[in-house]
C-alpha cells in the first residue's frame, strides 16, 4: 500500500474514538480529518454530563489546540467549522460504564452504524487513585469490548495499551497477556478481588469513625494503587491496570477482530502535523525540565542504558496503518510501537542534546547571571541515591524541624515547603526508577512486518512514517523535543 491507499480506507467510514481529549487521541482525530476529509463521521466519547458539555469539551480541549492549526489553515476558519459540524459528533458518556454510559436507544443506534472502535481512553498518571484507574483502564477495556460485540457492522476493535516495563532481562514478546498473569513469579492476579478490595477500602475510608477528608481519601487510594501494583511486579498503577484491561479484553473478545497497540515512552511529534507538539511533561521530559532548572544535582540511572521512546506521530501512524491492514480480518495481533531495537536512544545522547541546547540557548537568572550547565551525578543503585538524599537533604531538614519546634515554629513554613518537595522528589524517583534500570527490550517483529505493508517512496512517503531508523536522535532532541518540552511541558511539570 501507498499513503493514498491507507487514507482511502477511511473514506465514508464511521469511527468511534474514546480518549479523544488525550494526547494521542487528539493526534489521531487530527490525522484522520487531515488525510481523509471524506470520513463519514467521527464519534468522540468524552466524560461529560450532557451533549452541550461534551461539545464544549471537544471545542476547547481538542479542536481549540495548536495541533489543529494546519487543518485550520488548509480549510480556512469557515471551512474548518463546517468540517467539525459535518464530521464530528461529541458523545457525553463514561468509559467506565457499560454501553459507555449511553442510554439504550442511543447505544443501539450506534451499534448499527460503527465500522471501527478505537479505545484510547485511559488514566495515564503513574500515581492515580486505584478505584479511578481500575474503572478507566481495566473495566473500560472490558466494556469497550462488550459494546464492540453488539456492533453489527464492526470491522475492527483497536485498543491502545502500553508497553509493560518490568525488572526483566531479554526480549518481551508481542503477545497477549493471559488472565491472572503477573510480572512476579508465583503470583496470580485475581482482578475481581482487586475490584472488591478497592471498593472495600474506599468504603472504609468514607465511614471511618475518625472521618476522612477528601484529600486523605485521595492519598490513601493512590497509595493503595501503587502498593498493589508493586505487589504483583508492576512499577506503577497505570501499567498495572492497563495490564488488567488487556486480560479482561482477551477474556471477552471471542471472534472479534482486535488489534492492541502498545506504545513505549511517547515523546513530541517528529514531523506530523508539525515537529514538536506535546502536552505536559511526559516520562523523560521531567528530566529535561529539571535539567533546565538545574534542580537535581543527582539522579538515578546509567547513561549507557537505552531509553525506548517513540514520537507521538509515529504511534498514530502505526495505529492507522494497523487499522487498514487488519480491516475486517479475524484474529488478534499485538504491536509494540518502540524504537529500542531499531534505533536505540541512550542516556548519553539525551544528556549531550540537553547540554548542546542550553549552550546555544543559555538560561539567564533574575540577577542577570547565566545559569551554568552541570552534568548531574547518576547513582547506579537506588539505595545509594536514597542514602545520599537522606544525608544531604533530609537530615538537615529534620534538624531544622527540631530547631523550629524549640523556637515556637519559627522555621515551620520553610520546613514544610521543602519537606513536601523532598517527598515529591522521592515519589518521582520511586516511580521512574524501574524505567531507568529496565534491562529488557521490546520485540517488534509484528511492527516490522506492518512497516513493510506501507510503501514509503515518493513525496507522500512520510505521511504515515513510523520507522525510527528515519530519525537522528540528537538532531530531533536538540531542534525539536527539548524546545517543545520547555514550551509546552512546563505547564504540567508537577504532575506524575
Amino acid at each position: 500500500m501507498d499513503a493514498t491507499a491507507v487514507a482511502g480506507c477511511f473514506r465514508d467510514k464511521i469511527i468511534l474514538v474514546t480518549g479523544s481529549t488525550g494526547f494521542l487521541g487528539k493526534l489521531l482525530v487530527e490525522k484522520i480529518l487531515r488525510v481523509q476529509s471524506d470520513v463519514k463521521k467521527l464519534y468522540l466519547l468524552v466524560c461529560a454530563p450532557d451533549a452541550a458539555s461534551a461539545e464544549q469539551r471537544i471545542l476547547s480541549q481538542v479542536l481549540g489546540k495548536d495541533l489543529f492549526n494546519t487543518l485550520r489553515e488548509k480549510h480556512g476558519l469557515a471551512g474548518f467549522q463546517k468540517l467539525f459540524k459535518e464530521k464530528i459528533v461529541p458523545l457525553a458518556g463514561d468509559i467506565g460504564d457499560r454501553n459507555f454510559g449511553l442510554n439504550s436507544s442511543r447505544a443501539d443506534a450506534l451499534c448499527k452504524e460503527i465500522d471501527v472502535i478505537v479505545n484510547g481512553a485511559a488514566t495515564t498518571s503513574f500515581y492515580e487513585r486505584y478505584d479511578v484507574s481500575l474503572a478507566s483502564n481495566a473495566l473500560g477495556a472490558k466494556y469497550a469490548c462488550e459494546f464492540a460485540k453488539k456492533c453489527t457492522n464492526l470491522k475492527l476493535l483497536l485498543h491502545v495499551s502500553t508497553a509493560f516495563v518490568a525488572g526483566t532481562q531479554g526480549r518481551l514478546l508481542e503477545k497477549t497477556l493471559q488472565m491472572g498473569e503477573t510480572l512476579r513469579q508465583g503470583y496470580y492476579l485475581d482482578i475481581e478481588a482487586e475490584l472488591q478490595l478497592a471498593e472495600k477500602v474506599k468504603t472504609e475510608l468514607k465511614t471511618s469513625k475518625s472521618g476522612s477528608s477528601d484529600q486523605l481519601e485521595k492519598t490513601a487510594m493512590k497509595e493503595l494503587g501503587l502498593k498493589r501494583a508493586c505487589h504483583f511486579g508492576w512499577p506503577n498503577v497505570y501499567t498495572f491496570t492497563k495490564a488488567m484491561g488487556e486480560m479482561l479484553l482477551a477474556e471477552q473478545w471471542g471472534d472479534l477482530p482486535v488489534v492492541i497497540i502498545r506504545p513505549n515512552m511517547v515523546t513530541s511529534t517528529y514531523q506530523d502535523p508539525f515537529p514538536g507538539w506535546i502536552e505536559g511533561a511526559r516520562t523523560i521530559d521531567a528530566l529535561i525540565v529539571a535539567y533546565d532548572e538545574q534542580a537535581f544535582p543527582c539522579f538515578v540511572g546509567d547513561r549507557k542504558d537505552i531509553m525506548d521512546v517513540v514520537p507521538a506521530d509515529m504511534v498514530v501512524n502505526a495505529t492507522l496503518v494497523a487499522m487498514v491492514v487488519h480491516w475486517n480480518q479475524k484474529g488478534k495481533v499485538v504491536y509494540h510501537v518502540s524504537s529500542g531495537l531499531q534505533n536505540p536512544l541512550t542516556g548519553y545522547v539525551l544528556e549531550d542534546a540537553c547540554l548542546d541546547y542550553f549552550s546555544i540557548h543559555p538560561r539567564v537568572l533574575e540577577n542577570g547571571k547565566t545559569l551554568q550547565n552541570r552534568r548531574p551525578y547518576l547513582f547506579k543503585r537506588f539505595a545509594y541515591f536514597r542514602a545520599y538524599l537522606i544525608l544531604v537533604y533530609k537530615l538537615p531538614l529534620e534538624i531544622l524541624h527540631a530547631v523550629s519546634l524549640l523556637s515556637c515554629g519559627l522555621f515551620s513554613k520553610y520546613y514544610n515547603k521543602h519537606n513536601r518537595r523532598y517527598g515529591f522528589l522521592m515519589l518521582l524517583v520511586k516511580l521512574y526508577t524501574p524505567y531507568a534500570f529496565f534491562e529488557g527490550c521490546f520485540d517488534d517483529t509484528n511492527l516490522t512486518r506492518l512497516r513493510k505493508e506501507v510503501k514509503m517512496d515518493g513525496s507522500d512517503g512520510s505521511i504515515f512514517n513510523f520507522d525510527p531508523k528515519s530519525m537522528d536522535w540528537h538532531t530531533y532532541l536538540l531542534n525539536v523535543h527539548v524546545p517543545a518540552v520547555l514550551k509546552y511541558g512546563r505547564k504540567k511539570k508537577g504532575s506524575i
